[in-house]
């Protein structure tokens, strides 16, 4: 307690004398004490105001943020970091207030339990008079009075006066007057007494604090209601408690701050004004579902759980199983339908395709070897861990980085990665991503030549790369040869970003589409998956901003399993996406590329000797346009479709010299499949043909043993040891 009277109490008790001293009422005294400590505090206010509307204003990118970056927390938290440094945010701005609220009320507190010391200012030798006579009094001891024990001593002093005659400062004692509004704030409240008015304001000024900052405060007028209302109860039940067991004077303190914190946010309100300082966009509801959508909410839900569950069992009870492939969601399944289509043709396995999407049309399939599954991305979790296959096919990354790990039941899982672009491994997946796959599908010479490269720079073991097509391709140019000659007018321009930062989504839309919708051209507006999946918000947005253009010469397209568009459209304009790749290969048509902060997910891919064909195809199949250039795109891209013939010859050239296969897509990876596993179920077949022998060995041995001689049971037994012993010779050479 001395420490807190020394660093506490003695500068608050100061200043709660002067103010005693100036309006000779104790109440009033608390009052004056609350307004000035506010006035004192307003500064601390209005920097956390403005502090508040900085985060505001940069919520959007914390949000994009996280979803960039989703499973990388140090890279979220690294990134966060920066962004707080370059907006001027700190964390510590906002607490500050809070934080000196708390040597202030400890100050108060001890000033009214001790009034004898702060606002009467009687000395210590005084006061040890008076308190040993208090407990001589009361038969105690002074140890026992505890924290009130001035409190008690001004009650004795005022009930029986003529026991503390010529005792100094009584007579300062008796003239201390510490009513207020007819209430002692001297007494501790109780449900019996009027007092318990200070409790229940108390609560109801916290009440209407909570209101206002709910409805004004810039960082919870967003918040749900159920956020908003459970903090406001837990502060109304903390204020009643706290008035509840202290002095009265501490809880007209409480009703006071409480009452003059509204009156700082207005004002705070009024210096930064949110509604002008933050986008408008920051306070639009987010959409509030109705009890219909709610329960048909939780109605897909519990569906959702119970088709997993059933999924993970049926899964699980199979034995022996050999293939699986993993898809993310359904649009994945394009990725792997040309090698699905081979295995299926060309052998008699069973395929198990397991999807995180219950709308996945996989699930719904009739062929007897192509079964599906539905895990959900948190069970897909423990799922990988407990996976029993031979082989798991994918096309996600990243293995063993974040939270998708391999089996721990099985060591000798063979883990494919395929991707789902022609783009260069070591500038487009990040560091490591594919570090912990046994095989590579590569579909390209880059790609073979960049997974060397990177195991050479840093020491990594070989990997399996098995030279295939991209089957993807395959039926694109199908498809484009499906459609035959197109002569579109108007002519159709797709404009297909990433979802990378800094996409054309978010950098430049505007500038891209406006100029373009005085053209007369078509354009279709095709955003990433991801982008759609991880930026509802911002994708429900853009439909709004761009209603009113929507029609047949515009459209924003989110169907991805459809690809008429782009072998139907005339250009694709991208940032850094492969779907010019795809596009140009299939169609032989040109891209458009618009020099974007470029899409660099391994910030050390400039160790790996190769240069990225995302970088050195922009000029081969296409032309790329800085930003400052993006009013020259009416002429470049009239310049683009008028040569059409030339950049047909052009890209046919690029294809034959980066892909693999183009065709058959989908034999070499096919062939590796059926051919590996095929292997594995020979070996598998023939250690337990051995099991069985041994263990027939072994049944002999135990009924001949005793029937023996030494001598044969000694040859028979060496037999055994030298078939044991071969074996395991085999085991270990087909492992």
């Amino acid at each position: 307690m001395s420490v807190i009277n020394t660093v506490f109490g003695i500068p608050f008790g100061y200043l709660m004398y002067l103010l005693y001293q100036l309006s000779k009422n104790y109440g009033m005294a608390i009052l004056l004490f609350t307004l000035v400590t506010k006035i004192l505090m307003f500064p601390l206010s209005l920097i956390s105001q403005k502090n508040a509307i900085i985060m505001a204003k940069i919520q959007p990118a914390l949000d994009d943020i996280r979803r960039f970056h989703a499973g990388n927390n140090p890279l979220i938290m690294e990134e966060q970091k920066k962004l707080f440094k370059e907006e001027g945010y700190s964390t510590w701005k906002s607490l500050v207030p809070l934080l000196v609220q708390i040597p202030i009320i400890l100050g108060l507190i001890h000033v009214i339990y001790h009034p004898l010391q702060h606002i009467l200012r009687l000395d210590a030798a005084t006061l040890d008079l008076l308190l040993n006579k208090t407990a001589q009094l009361l038969n105690t001891s002074r140890e026992a009075l505890g924290s009130g024990a001035e409190l008690k001593i001004i009650e004795m002093v005022a009930e029986n006066p003529a026991l503390f005659q010529e005792m100094s400062g009584v007579e300062k004692i008796l003239a201390l007057d510490m009513q207020f509004l007819g209430a002692d704030l001297s007494h501790i409240p109780s449900f019996s007494s009027l007092l318990i008015l200070f409790p229940i304001l108390s609560g109801a000024s916290a009440l209407l604090l909570a209101v206002c900052q709910n409805r004004h405060y810039v960082l919870q007028i967003t918040q749900s209601a159920f956020r908003k209302w459970s903090i406001s109860l837990f502060l109304v039940a903390f204020s009643f408690f706290f008035a509840l067991i202290l002095p009265a004077g501490v809880g007209l303190y409480w009703i006071a701050g409480n009452l003059l914190s509204v009156a700082v946010l207005f004002i705070c309100n009024g210096i930064y004004d949110p509604k002008k300082l933050v986008p408008e966009s920051y306070f639009q509801p987010k959409g509030k579902r109705s009890r219909k959508e709610k329960e048909e909410e939780k109605t897909r839900e519990k569906a959702k759980k119970a088709r997993q569950k059933e999924d993970r069992r049926r899964f699980m009870a199979i034995k022996g199983k050999q293939l699986v492939f993993y898809a993310e969601n359904a649009s994945y399944y394009r990725y792997f339908k040309g090698f699905i289509d081979y295995i299926l043709k060309h052998s008699e396995l069973v395929i198990h395709y397991v999807t995180s999407d219950p709308e996945d049309p996989v699930l719904r399939n009739d062929h007897p070897r192509l079964t599906g599954y539905y895990i959900g991305p948190v069970a897909l979790i423990s799922f990988m861990m407990r996976l029993d296959a031979d082989m798991l096919v994918m096309t996600m990354p990243d293995l063993e980085t974040y939270h998708i790990k391999r089996s721990i039941v099985r060591k000798d899982v063979e883990y494919v990665y395929l991707d789902h672009g022609m783009t260069s491994f070591h500038l487009m997946l990040k560091k490591g991503a594919l570090d912990h796959f046994d095989t590579i599908f590569c579909y390209g010479p880059n790609h073979a030549d960049e997974v060397r490269e990177t195991e050479r720079v840093y020491g990594l073991p070989r990997k399996k790369l098995v030279k295939t097509g991209y089957p993807l391709l395959d039926q694109m140019i199908e498809g484009a040869k499906a459609l035959g000659p197109i002569q579109n007018d108007p002519k159709v321009i797709m404009i297909a970003p990433s979802w990378q930062k800094d996409n054309i989504m978010d950098f430049c839309l505007d500038d891209l589409i406006m100029p373009l919708l005085q053209t007369g051209y078509r354009m279709i507006l095709r955003p990433h998956p991801e982008y759609v999946k991880r930026f509802p918000d911002k994708m429900e947005r853009l439909k709004t901003r761009y209603e009113k253009h929507l029609g047949p010469y515009f459209d924003i397209q989110t169907e991805y399993q459809k690809t008429e568009s782009v072998y139907s459209a005339d250009l694709v304009i991208t940032d850094w996406s492969s779907i010019a790749q795809e596009f140009s290969y299939a169609t032989k048509k040109p891209a458009l590329f618009i020099n974007t902060p470029m899409k660099i997910m391994n910030p050390e891919y400039q160790k790996i000797p190769l240069v990225p064909l995302d970088i050195s195809l922009r000029d081969e199949i296409g032309r790329s346009v800085d930003l400052e250039q993006l009013d020259t795109l009416p002429a470049l891209i009239e310049s683009l479709m008028n040569e059409g013939e030339a950049w047909c010859r052009r890209i046919e050239q690029v294809v034959s010299d980066n892909i693999y296969d183009v065709g058959r897509a989908a034999e070499g990876g096919g062939r590796y499949i059926i051919e590996t596993l095929s292997k594995k179920k020979h070996v598998q077949k023939e250690n337990d043909e051995n099991q069985n022998a041994l263990l027939e060995l072994d049944n002999t041995w135990e009924a001949m043993r005793s029937q023996l001689s030494q001598e044969e049971a000694v040859m028979l037994l060496k037999q055994l040891e030298d078939f044991q012993k071969i074996t395991k010779e085999q085991e270990d050479d087909h492992a």
